[in-house]
């Protein structure tokens, strides 16, 4: 009996361990994850809506608005320090490579490139699919004519890269999408429709029936509200506020189990588009959730209702929160297992912190886990009060964080007894609270200020940012999200 028992032990540990183990490893505990408001949805931009504007600018932009991917099209300035260079499937393996770079600093990818011309000519084909695969582009986005759709096919299969046809207004050969149909019967899955709803509106084509018609052939799309049906001057506007019927065009999509990306083309009030498409990300996330949410939400509120903080110490303004005193934020709500992901930048000497589960407002220093921010970049070897630490208990393993001025990405998983920390792409923080058994003292023996043994830190709490503490700067936030876990 002994025997057995010690058996069912050793196996129901292992079962428990195993299981604890696999949900682990679903967890983004070595990488940032997607912070999508559907579960199989991206939304992207298309540099288009930039065009006054360099690509590298563009990719800024679209960090700065939380979405991780841009559609890029040929012929865009490359950067304001490189005006006179244009960046396309031609550029030179200097170009490409600082593209790359530029695209993992910010923490967006290049999935898509269109509209770009496919001609009826294999060698210059090549040079377009040649140039997806170096960047990673999943789908190319073109119009080519009849005679080419055999080459393309061809070419999508040997690459495992999709083609989109997309339908500019009259009199552009696809504007109706049964031309789009036309090609493509016969063709593989590799090739379908880029769906764009506004030049559909322009040329008098309801997008909801056009959507149903292209039922299994739409790869990727152009989503768009105009002020105006049928009208070939319509502009855009915020989603939801045009004549599109944005959420019928979605369930449909939806009951479709339509998996793709969503490029965002607006094409109106171009040199200040920033904060309307803001608006049109926040309306698209709010009805995708509706339909297969993935769990994401924005932690805060834009007007800050959800929020516990006193008048005029902290700002939400274009995206950007920000405290002008040493005073908190806080969820009203508290959170026990979650993912936090968000990003920060600092000022030159600005020390801030990010505090989880805390379980009392007014007695937050022995409550509550800080994560803390501080102007520590450069420091070869941070120590407990560094940037990422979990302050005075534990260090980071890395310095990862950016020069002052620049944004940090950011992502916080709370799992029981496990804190893990991911910063600007790699884990910095792997930290098993039971192991601080002691109030005062850390299991390495150095000393804490903490009157609550980490072990026995709430494990549900609300979640905090820190405002102008001990510093000569102050801390920008901005994309909070968070996803709740199971337990």
């Amino acid at each position: 009996m002994r025997n057995f028992a010690i058996c069912v032990m050793l196996v129901t540990g292992c079962i428990m361990s195993c299981g604890f183990a696999a949900e682990t490893n679903s967890l983004p505990i070595n990488s940032h994850p997607e912070t999508d408001a559907y579960n199989g949805w991206h939304l992207a931009i298309q540099a288009w809506s930039f065009n006054r504007y360099t690509f590298f600018e563009a990719i800024d932009k679209t960090a700065s608005l939380g979405l991780h991917y841009i559609e890029a099209y040929p012929g865009q300035r490359l950067s304001k320090e490189k005006p006179e260079i244009r960046f396309d499937h031609n550029a030179s393996a200097e170009v490409k490579k600082e593209v790359k770079q530029k695209l993992s600093d910010a923490g967006v990818r290049l999935i898509n490139y269109g509209v770009v011309d496919l001609p009826n000519n294999e060698a210059e084909c090549r040079k377009v699919f040649d140039f997806a695969k170096e960047m990673g582009i999943e789908t190319i986005v073109s119009e080519p004519t009849p005679e080419t759709m055999e080459l393309v096919d061809k070419l999508c299969k040997e690459y495992n890269i999709k083609v989109a046809i997309h339908n500019h207004p009259k009199p552009s050969f696809y504007w109706n999408y049964e031309k789009v149909l036309e090609v493509c019967k016969g063709r593989s899955p590799s090739i379908g429709s880029c769906a764009d709803a506004g030049h559909w509106m322009r040329g008098s084509l309801n997008p909801v029936e056009a959507v149903k018609k292209l039922e299994g052939r739409i790869i990727s799309f152009h989503l768009k509200d105009l002020n105006e049906f049928g009208k070939p001057d319509a502009h855009d506007v915020p989603w939801g506020t045009g004549k599109a019927d944005i959420p019928a065009i979605l369930a449909e999509l939806n009951r479709q189990k339509f998996k793709g990306v969503f490029s965002i083309e607006y094409e109106y009030n171009w040199n200040n588009s920033v904060p309307d498409i803001r608006k049109s990300i926040e309306y698209f996330n709010a009805q995708a959730a509706k339909l297969n949410p993935s769990g994401w939400v924005d932690l805060f509120a834009p007007d800050l209702s959800n929020c516990t903080y006193k008048p005029d110490t902290w700002v939400y303004s274009d995206g950007v929160l920000s405290a002008n005193k040493d005073d908190f934020i806080w969820t009203k709500e508290k959170y026990g297992n979650y993912i936090l992901d968000l990003e920060f930048k600092v000022d030159k000497g600005s020390n801030s912190g990010i505090f989880l589960r805390c379980g009392s407002m007014e007695n937050w220093l022995n409550t509550s886990i800080e994560l803390q921010v501080l102007d520590s970049a450069g420091k070869e070897k941070p120590d407990k009060h560094d940037c990422g630490a979990i302050y005075d208990i534990l260090e980071p393993t890395k310095n990862m964080m950016k020069p002052a001025g620049e944004w940090n990405r950011c992502t916080i998983t709370c799992k029981d007894n496990k804190i893990y920390v991911v910063l600007n792409g790699q884990q910095i923080i792997d930290m098993d609270l039971d192991r601080w058994t002691q109030a005062g003292k850390n299991p390495d023996g150095t000393p804490n200020k903490f009157s609550t043994a980490y072990k026995d830190m709430p494990r549900t709490g609300f979640v905090g940012l820190q405002g102008v503490h001990g510093g000569e700067g102050t801390t920008y936030y901005r994309n909070l999200k968070i996803k709740k876990l199971p337990g």
